[in-house]
């Protein structure tokens, strides 16, 4: 199972905030946070996304993250822009993440989750992070 480890609590502070801002439940948040980056504030991926919840640079500053390293900014940013996914999605959080990972173009095209393995493997982790910080 995951490790209720130091490092999963540590922003749970950002993510309360987050979640009662964007209205969403801080279980989920912190699924993604642990799917993207495994709780590394620091985190680059190859494709060049950012931080705790892996930001693309365009977004930056669409989601006026400063900084996109700092923990409560990106926490932030990334949970405002999951939630506009949300709302793009009627609450299908499914499909929501889909975006997340591989763009609403792309979800938008397939009007299902895309099938790349990459987004399908990545919704069913996320789901299965969300379940498990869900019981708590």
């Amino acid at each position: 199972g995951i490790q209720k480890s130091a490092s999963t609590s540590r922003y749970d502070h950002h993510i309360l905030e987050a979640s009662k801002k964007y209205g969403l439940s801080p279980a989920l948040i912190k699924a993604i946070i642990k799917a993207e980056s495994g709780f590394n504030p620091a985190a680059v991926s190859r494709k060049g996304a950012l931080g705790l919840m892996q930001i693309m640079p365009e977004n930056v500053k669409v989601l006026n993250i400063s900084d996109p390293f700092n923990p409560r900014e990106n926490i932030m940013g990334g949970s405002k822009y999951f939630s506009e996914m949300l709302d793009r999605y009627d609450k299908r959080v499914q499909l929501a993440l889909a975006a997340y990972n591989a763009g609403p173009t792309q979800v938008d095209r397939y009007k299902s989750i895309p099938p790349f393995p990459e987004t399908v493997e990545y919704v069913k982790r996320v789901m299965s992070y969300y379940y498990v910080y869900k019981k708590g």
